[in-house]
């Protein structure tokens, strides 16, 4: 499975866009069995656009290991990277995630 992960991430990382969305379909059913994986990936990557993959793999995992990061992502400064948060948060659908999210509503941190 880490192989699958590591050839995903190769073709996500690709300069060809296909290839990178075939890395990212690759790899989004398998999300959850990967979530580790995609955090730490996703705390040392510089690509921006990579890490909203990421972050939107992150979410699609459904996973309450992914809340931290969800959260952290939810209140940063990062508009794209705070979209794919409140997903992930709403796909989540527990009741720490719905806390989370009524709180940053509150707050006018999003809509």
């Amino acid at each position: 499975m880490a192989n699958q992960f590591q050839h995903a991430m190769r073709l996500m990382r690709s300069r060809d866009p296909q290839k990178q969305e075939d890395g990212f379909h690759l790899l989004r059913p398998h999300a959850a069995q990967h979530l580790e994986e995609l955090i730490t990936e996703f705390n040392r990557e510089p690509n921006h656009g990579l890490r909203c993959w990421m972050l939107e793999l992150i979410g699609e995992a459904r996973s309450e290991d992914a809340l931290p990061v969800l959260v952290a992502q939810l209140h940063g400064a990062d508009e794209p990277l705070r979209f794919w948060a409140v997903k992930g948060l709403e796909q989540l659908d527990t009741k720490p995630a719905r806390h989370q999210l009524y709180q940053a509503r509150s707050a006018g941190l999003i809509r």
